[in-house]
C-alpha cells in the first residue's frame, strides 16, 4: 500500500493491499477499501463507503456516503456522486441520503454525474459529461442529459453491434467473447 505524504487517512480507514492513495486524498474513518485501488489526487471518499477491488477513482472525485462500488469500477476525473436527491443549504437531510450502487466493471466517463439512489449495471458505459437519474442495465451505453441509452459494451469496453431492444447476438472485435441480448438484457 502507498499513501502519499500530503493525503489524509483517517484512523479507522480499511485499504487494501497493493492501493495507492495519491495527492492530497482525504479517507474518512469508517471507508472500506479494497486490494489494488488508485484514488487519485485530491480524492475524497466518505465514512459509509465502500469501494471494490482493482477500483480506479481519477482525480477531483468525490464518493459521498451510501456510494458502493463493486470490483473495477473506473471513476472518470471529475465525475461527480450526489446522495441526496433534493439538497437545499438550510435544510437538514442526512437522514435522506439515497444508496448508489455502481456493478462490477462498471465505467463512469469524466464529468459524469451519477444522481444518488440508481444502480449502476455491471461493465455499463457511461459516458463523459452524462447525467445518469435512471438505472442502468449491464452492457449499457450511455450518453446525454439526461442519460440515453445508444449502445451496448463489451467487458472489455468495446461497442457491441447490437440492436437497443429485441434479440441479437454479437462478438466482441477484440476479445472474440460472445454477447447475447434478449428481452432487452446483455448475458455472456
Amino acid at each position: 500500500m502507498f499513501i502519499h505524504p500530503t493525503a489524509i487517512v483517517d484512523e479507522g480507514a480499511q485499504i487494501g493491499s497493493g492501493s495507492r492513495v495519491w495527492h492530497w486524498a482525504h479517507v474518512c474513518g469508517g471507508a472500506r477499501i479494497g486490494n489494488g485501488v488508485s484514488l487519485g489526487q485530491n480524492v475524497f471518499v466518505g465514512n459509509k463507503v465502500v469501494i471494490g477491488n482493482q477500483c480506479k477513482v481519477q482525480n477531483n472525485v468525490s464518493v459521498y456516503d451510501n456510494v458502493i462500488l463493486e470490483d473495477g469500477v473506473f471513476c472518470g476525473p471529475s465525475m461527480v456522486f450526489t446522495n441526496v436527491y433534493n439538497p437545499r443549504a438550510l435544510v437538514e437531510r442526512k437522514d435522506e441520503y439515497r444508496n448508489t450502487l455502481v456493478k462490477r466493471g462498471a465505467t463512469l466517463g469524466a464529468n459524469c454525474t451519477i444522481v444518488c439512489g440508481v444502480t449502476i449495471g455491471e461493465f455499463a458505459f457511461i459516458g463523459a459529461g452524462t447525467v445518469v437519474n435512471k438505472d442502468v442495465p449491464a452492457y449499457a451505453l450511455m450518453v446525454g442529459v439526461p442519460a440515453k441509452q445508444i449502445g451496448w459494451m463489451s467487458e472489455h469496453g468495446e461497442k457491441l453491434d447490437l440492436p437497443l431492444t429485441g434479440d441479437g447476438m454479437a462478438i466482441c472485435p477484440h476479445t472474440g467473447k460472445a454477447y447475447m441480448l434478449k428481452a432487452g438484457q446483455v448475458t455472456t
